[in-house]
């Protein structure tokens, strides 16, 4: 069985009218089925980031590791042994 990425869901007979199923759902992305099983996705304009992504720079992947590193480093510690 897959497991859907949303929870809002439509079949291909709904997608008659697309403008419905999007409405329904609230600008969130949409899992379309048929015969129940999952053929794709649509994605609203307005869920999608309207700005481009950028890099992170090396500071701040840094900083981001410092913080994670009570986290992660136990699970680090148990691989090592592996």
């Amino acid at each position: 069985m897959t497991r859907l990425l949303t929870p809002h869901i439509a079949t291909m007979t709904e997608l008659r009218e697309p403008h419905k199923v999007l409405e329904r759902s609230g600008g969130k992305p949409v899992a379309i089925l048929k015969n129940s099983a999952l053929v794709g996705y649509l994605v609203p304009a307005d869920a999608v980031a309207s700005e481009e992504p950028r890099a992170a720079t090396r500071e701040e992947v840094m900083e981001s590791l410092a913080r994670r590193r009570a986290v992660n480093q136990p699970v680090l510690d148990y691989l090592k042994d592996k």
